[in-house]
């Protein structure tokens, strides 16, 4: 069935597959229809639906004429023929998929038809945003393939994009498939692996665009049942997959393209296999006995220089799976990517050698692929190094679980003559609960095993939960939470995941309104898992049969207006006619990440005078950065609404909630966070031509700030023009910096001690603090991160300590094998602990610069990516090459030199560390806090 054809030949055909998914179909169509570039068609293939999918269907193209249907005759039981089909209808000069449970962002066809109309290439691909539907959160497929635009000549160039073996996220040209006869397998599943595999090969060259072109909504709701990429239960799909990649192999042999193979092989590796292996410890001995059966004859033909692409745990997990160490492969599949989860049993030789499990290797093989001598186990650090908390026993007990515990410590971090202090920490909705355990006398040491083997460290406690005492909050609490292990010791804190046994009996009980349940979550390191669900009218209201997605979402907006920002915004009017409490001043820095920046230094300054002042500060996550006695108060709750409302002084370095407007007789003091280098306020695009309505609300945002501190004039210049800022200026450098420029001084001396002692940095060695700053467009996909820190370590790693620090829009995680030259900065909240213990600064565009620059050390830029960084992301105020303090570096080699040979970086850029120290730091006297607190808080007009 179809219907008729547009007379408007499109741009662009989007071929929008689906079966059964009539609640879903619709949204998926709108992202299509609603596209910037309109003339395009949505044809909709419909697989044969037994639902009410052909009406829905029937309905969108009733509403526009751009839609067509096609409906297969019998159902396909794949992805293979619909998409087929829609090939073979499509009428455009290109070519998109679309499957109906998800979306393209608004700008996708657009950008892409660009970009294969400029560069002429056969296809182009973008970057695909995973949508979380449970959690909300978002993440990239395979980040490090899309930071920037990219023509490839040939998939031989550039063969890493094998891992991108989607075929939703490209455009493709239409007579490029037609050329070479491009269809879709219809008799197997993971059809998109072949397909992409073979238009990549074959493509004379692709383009490569940064930025988000596919939304792969992944849904958290069990009424949609899994889609065939997520159900990896089924053995069936395992073989779909071997055959899939046999296919490609005999693709890549038969086009004469043989020499893709490893390539072809670490994608499998990496990417295939590694789902499944990370599945292991949720699958029964019968499953895992049939899967290694399946995979061991394709593994058996891996390139070996394949093997070497993986990450040592994978190996280890790999060669546990085929030796037929079924249980150990799935306790080693509990730390894949996941450093710190250790083994729990390790061995070694003689020559000192360090092998994973419980006896040394019998042959070669087993040697090399078991062999961890590389973590450096011995050389951990208290706070990252490896270790394994495991449950071992759950007894409910009425409202209490009484757990048994196992730690498993080979790195032996919890040895020595201090002692650890340990508890349970259960977060909930307004808070955590804390329960102290001990492990118990005696628990440490080997278990049996083999001649050498080691179970260093092993050791048994036990805790109790009390249900009844986890903070729940006034309406209740329904969701997930996992028990995380405190360590403590000697000032030095680090926070674990707790591990369940799986599977794992589900535990329940109905306890204050609540239905708990206790068990292993079911996927990724199998936490032990905490499950609320509201009872009563709420629970009702939540408990809406699977059959009814619709009610049940309407359900949870309902409970989200009831209690979310806009209700709070809605309460902050109404409680702003309570009268001013004179006294009161509201602090938050970094959004409420912290005690940190430049309002930390206000307030000890406040403090050190004595003013007959009350300060609260907001917090919004950990509260552990705050001095003991400080009033806090949770960003975003009901009683910071009420804070906030009734607060004379607000002091902050990014901004109040912009739903907060500011009470005539309230006065806000605005740090900001730093110098601008990257374009700030209108001057970004996004900004620049927004809507209106939202040029209005920023302009509102800043109208608020009754004064602004300055620490230069060239922030002047690029910040407060950019932001259209007419008010009060504070020339007085930034606070925060106070303790950079009297670095000397003993308070400081000391200050920076205790943070080399947290870090535990070895005696001798410098540290390097590398903090470089976010990349718009990739926030949270550690792309910043852009030294080789292995290249780096293995150069310097004797000498220096690298302190990784990056921006707290970013992740990261200390690879297992550089942990003993690598740490991890962000638990330490204020950025000045980690400056003042530092010997230099690498970073590349942060603001860090401006301030570091306080202490006269040697600061290195590491800038490989600068011009695409000027011309690609928002833009900056200075070519880097006039203003840098220090060299710009784009290698590790370079890197490695230049640390060499800090004395001569020192006397070849005086002169320019002077200048920039001039230009950008002339305000900054080391008595900024006090000069605030004299203007603002003493002052005539206060």
């Amino acid at each position: 069935m179809s219907v008729p054809v547009p007379s408007i030949t499109p741009e662009v055909s989007v071929v929008v597959i689906v079966h059964n998914d009539a609640g879903r179909l619709p949204r998926a169509v709108r992202s299509v229809l609603g596209q910037s570039l309109r003339r395009l068609e949505a044809i909709v293939v419909d697989d044969c639906s037994t639902d009410d999918t052909p009406r829905a269907a029937r309905e969108l193209a009733a509403g526009d004429p751009r839609v067509r249907l096609l409906r297969l005759p019998v159902n396909s039981g794949g992805c293979g023929a619909p998409r087929n089909a829609g090939i073979a209808a499509a009428r455009a000069p290109y070519v998109m998929f679309l499957d109906s449970d998800d979306e393209l962002p608004y700008h996708s066809c657009k950008s892409l038809l660009l970009a294969a109309e400029e560069t002429g290439v056969d296809l182009v691909t973008g970057e695909v945003t995973r949508l979380f539907e449970e959690s909300g959160t978002t993440a990239l497929w395979y980040p490090e393939l899309f930071g920037d635009i990219r023509l490839v000549a040939g998939l031989r160039a550039a063969p890493e994009y094998l891992l991108d073996h989607l075929s939703t996220n490209k455009l493709y040209r239409a007579a490029f498939l037609a050329r070479h006869g491009l269809r879709f397998p219809e008799d197997l599943h993971y059809e998109d692996q072949l397909f992409t595999a073979q238009a990549l090969t074959l493509a004379r060259s692709f383009a490569v665009v940064p930025w988000p072109v596919y939304t792969w909504r992944l849904a958290g709701d069990p009424a949609t049942g899994p889609s065939i990429s997520s159900s990896r239960h089924k053995l069936r799909n395992v073989a779909d997959r071997i055959a899939v990649a046999r296919r490609v192999d005999a693709f890549l042999e038969e086009s004469g393209h043989a020499g893709l193979r490893p390539a072809k092989d670490a994608k499998f590796l990496r990417h295939d296999l590694r789902l499944h292996l990370g599945d292991l410890p949720f699958r029964d001995r019968k499953w895992t006995e049939e899967f290694a059966a399946l995979v061991a004859p394709y593994l058996a033909g891996i390139a070996p220089d394949a093997w070497e692409t993986v990450p040592r745990e994978q190996r280890v997990c790999q060669y546990l799976l085929l030796a037929g160490r079924l249980e150990e492969a799935a306790e080693c599949a509990r730390t894949l990517d996941r450093p710190r989860i250790a083994p729990r049993h390790t061995v070694r030789d003689t020559a000192g050698r360090r092998y994973w499990g419980r006896e040394l290797p019998e042959d070669e093989r087993a040697a090399r692929e078991l062999d961890i001598t590389e973590w450096r186990l011995d050389d951990q650090p208290f706070t990252t190094g490896p270790l394994r908390h495991e449950v071992t026993r759950v007894e409910p007990a009425g409202s209490r679980l009484r757990l048994t515990l196992r730690t498993y410590d080979p790195a032996r971090l919890l040895a020595g003559p201090v002692p650890v202090t340990a508890e349970l920490r259960v977060a909930a909705s307004t808070g955590s609960l804390v329960v102290p355990f001990h492990y118990e006398q005696g628990g440490e040491g080997c278990e049996p095993g083999g001649e050498g083997a080691e179970a260093p460290g092993a050791r048994t406690a036990r805790a109790e939960i009390d249900l009844r005492r986890v903070p729940l909050g006034p309406t209740g609490f329904r969701g997930r939470r996992h028990p995380h292990v405190v360590l403590t010791r000697q000032g030095l804190t680090r926070t674990d995941p707790l591990l369940a046994p799986a599977p794992a009996p589900s535990l329940r009980a109905r306890i204050g309104g609540h239905l708990v349940r206790a068990g292993c979550e079911g996927h990724g390191a199998g936490r032990f898992e905490l499950t609320w669900e509201r009872t009563g009218a709420l629970g009702r209201a939540e408990a809406l049969t699977p059959g009814r997605p619709a009610l049940r979402r309407g359900a949870h907006r309902l409970i989200r207006r009831a209690t979310g920002p806009r209700a709070k915004a809605l309460a902050y009017h109404e409680l702003r006619k309570l009268p001013i409490d004179d006294k009161l001043v509201v602090f938050e820095a970094l959004e409420g990440r912290g005690y940190a920046d430049s309002p930390r230094y206000i307030h000890e300054e406040l403090v050190r005078r004595g003013l007959p002042l009350r300060v609260v500060w907001s917090y919004s996550g950990d509260r552990s950065s705050f001095p003991e006695g400080v009033e806090l108060v949770r960003r975003g709750s009901w009683e910071y609404a009420r804070t906030v409302a009734r607060a004379r002084y607000w002091v902050d370095s990014h901004g109040f909630p912009v739903s907060f407007a500011k009470r005539a007789g309230t006065r806000y003091l605005q740090t900001w966070h730093g110098q601008a280098f990257k374009h700030m306020g209108f001057d970004i695009p996004e900004l620049r031509l927004a809507s209106p309505e939202r040029r209005r609300q920023h302009h509102a945002t800043v109208a608020r700030w009754d004064a602004l501190i300055s620490p230069s004039e060239e922030f002047e210049r690029t910040f407060v023009r950019a932001n259209g800022y007419a008010g009060r200026l504070l020339r007085t450098g930034l606070p925060r910096n106070d303790v950079l420029v009297r670095w000397n001084e003993p308070e400081q001396r000391d200050r920076a001690a205790r943070t080399r002692e947290r870090l535990q940095i070895p005696e001798g060695r410098k540290v390097l603090l590398y903090a470089p700053t976010f990349r718009d467009g990739e926030r949270g996909s550690g792309a910043s991160i852009r030294v080789d820190l292995a290249g780096l370590v293995g150069a310097v790693g004797e000498e220096w300590t690298v302190v990784v620090r990056p921006h707290y829009y970013e992740r990261f995680t200390v690879p297992r094998e550089l942990g003993h030259a690598v740490r991890d900065g962000r638990e330490f909240t204020d950025l000045n602990d980690l400056q003042l213990a530092s010997d230099a600064l690498l970073t590349d565009y942060s603001s860090v610069m401006f301030d570091y620059a306080n202490l006269g050390r040697p600061i290195l830029l590491y800038t490989d990516d600068y011009e695409d960084y000027r011309s690609l992301s928002r833009g900056a105020y200075y070519d880097l090459p006039d203003i840098a303090p220090g060299p710009m570096l784009a290698t590790t080699r370079d890197l490695a030199e230049a640390l060499g040979d800090l004395a001569g970086v020192r006397e070849r850029w005086a002169g320019a560390y002077a200048r920039f120290q001039e230009r950008f730091n002339p305000l900054e006297t080391g008595w900024s806090s006090k000069a605030v607190v004299d203007l603002f808080f003493e002052g005539s007009d206060r």
